[in-house]
Parts: structure tokens; sequence; C-alpha cells
């Protein structure tokens, strides 16, 4: 019988993916009005404000010098970058193709781990790798007549996230959650500002939505929190491959929203990279146990 404090990680994991998938949904339906580096300007400074508050509510560290420590930089522009690919993404491709894509990060992550913090990764996980890349070609089909370039949008979120979320293995403990996110939104500010600067267009447009904008900040702010409390509360083998359940979402939001057909070579192709994911997870986790 699964134990409450299970089945609370899992209702918090679900939950916190459902609100990514709905900020992502809000994002897509901006991009018809703002541009990519105003959407980040407005995310990033509105995830500033909100992760700093609740590290000042926790008690939290928000002034220490590692934050300019070479692993943190590295770690910013993985955030940078990765937001760039994901906004410009959810602009010009599909949304359950941005979604199934980004979610073969932890499937990167692995690889990175093996090639960069030599960790050992025996045959069967490795055939799960193949198998979840596999995945991203049938979703990208790079040999197709109709192949639409704006996707390698995706694939560069994909690898930018993997290694935010590769270099974050390698950040002290003690570094809380909500300062570490804090972090990042301070890094890219003068990045999202410079651009915008650059475009000649203005930090806040009048044709903003306030209507989608404050909720994409705030279920975008609330999804981190809630997946965090997923892991700290929960064992992490239990409830990650719950974090699937984004795609989903997106695959639901984006037949509703924006009337969208996955193909059978998508679906196949999404079903792939979950099925791999799931399966590297329960593999990491019974090395971990013997």
């Amino acid at each position: 019988m699964m134990s409450n404090t299970n089945a609370r990680g899992i209702l918090l994991m679900v939950c916190s993916m459902a609100a990514f998938a709905i900020a992502d949904t809000l994002v897509k339906l901006s991009t018809s009005l703002l541009s990519t580096a105003q959407i980040m300007f407005i995310l990033m400074g509105g995830g500033f404000v909100i992760f700093t508050l609740v590290a000042i509510i926790q008690g939290n560290r928000l002034l220490d010098k590692r934050a300019f420590a070479p692993i943190m930089l590295l770690r910013y522009i993985g955030e940078i970058l990765g937001m760039v690919g994901m906004v410009t993404a959810l602009a010009k491709v599909p949304l359950s193709s941005v979604g199934a894509i980004t979610q073969a990060v932890p499937i990167v992550v692995t690889v990175g781990a093996v090639i960069f913090l030599n960790e050992n990764v025996g045959w069967r996980r490795w055939c799960s790798i193949v198998a979840g890349f596999i995945g991203v070609l049938l979703i990208v089909q790079p040999g197709a007549l109709d192949f639409d370039v704006s996707i390698l949008w995706a694939i560069l979120a994909l690898l930018a996230l993997s290694v935010r979320d590769l270099t974050t293995r390698l950040i002290p403990n003690d570094i809380a959650s909500a300062s570490l996110a804090a972090y990042a939104m301070a890094a890219s500010l003068p990045f999202t500002i410079g651009w915008i600067i650059l475009n000649g267009e203005p930090l806040i447009p009048n044709t903003i939505n306030w209507a989608l904008t404050i909720p994409m900040i705030g279920l975008g702010s609330i999804g981190y929190l809630l997946l965090i409390a997923s892991i700290r509360t929960t064992e992490v083998s239990v409830v990650m491959p719950y974090r699937y359940s984004r795609i989903i979402f997106l695959l639901i939001l984006g037949i509703v929203v924006f009337k969208e057909k996955p193909d059978a070579i998508m679906l196949i192709g999404a079903s792939l990279i979950v099925a791999s994911g799931v399966y590297m997870m329960w593999r990491e986790n019974l090395a971990i146990k013997n």
C-alpha cells in the first residue's frame, strides 16, 4: 500500500507538471503579442521577485560569493540559452512537440554524467538512452521533406537545460533551492534587457496582456516550488517518473487550445522518450539499492 508521504509527493509532482504545462501554453499564446526577449524579461523578472521573497521568508542566505563560481556561471548560461530555445520553440513549433523533446533532458543528463562526471552506466541503460534518442529523432524527423528547421530551437532548449541540470549536481547542497533560482533569474536579466534594447523594443509594451502574463509568471514559479517540494519530501525514484505527466498535459492542451493533431510518429517518439526515462530511473534506483 502506498504511504501517505509517497502519495503526497506524487500529487505535488503531477500538480507541478500541470502548472508548467499551463505556463507553457500561456507563453505560446503570448508570443503573438510579445517578442522572445520581452517574454524572457517578464518571466525572469517576475521569477526573481518571487524566488527572492521565498528565500527571505525561508531564512535562506542570498548574499553568497559562491554565486559567482565558474560552475554557477555555466549553469546560468544553460538557463539563459534554455529559455531562449524554449520560448522561441513555443512560438514556432507545436506545443506537444516542444514538450516531448524537452522531456528528454534526463536522458541527455545521463550521457553528460558519463562523459563529464565519470558515472557508470550499464548496457541496459545505454539501450534505454538509445531508445530515447530514437524517440527524439522520430519527433524531429530531420530527413523529412517537410522538415521544419524551427524545431531546432527545441533541440537547443533540450541541450541547454541538460547543461543546467548537469551542473546543478556539482553545486553545494547547502545553497538553498530558492536562492539558486533567484541567482539564475538575476543573472539572466542583464542579458534580456540588453537584447530588448538592441531590438529597439520597450521592456513592457502596450500590447502586453496581463490576463496571460500574471498567471504565466505565477504558474511557472509555483510549478518550480511544487517540484522542489515533491523531490525533498519523497524518494526521488518514486516521484520522478511522474514528471513525464507533463507530456500528457501538453498533448491535451495542444489539441484543445491550438487544435494540434499529433501524428502517429510523434506519439511513438514521445512514448519512447517516456519509456526510456522511466526505465532509466528504475534501473538507477536498483543500482543504488544494490
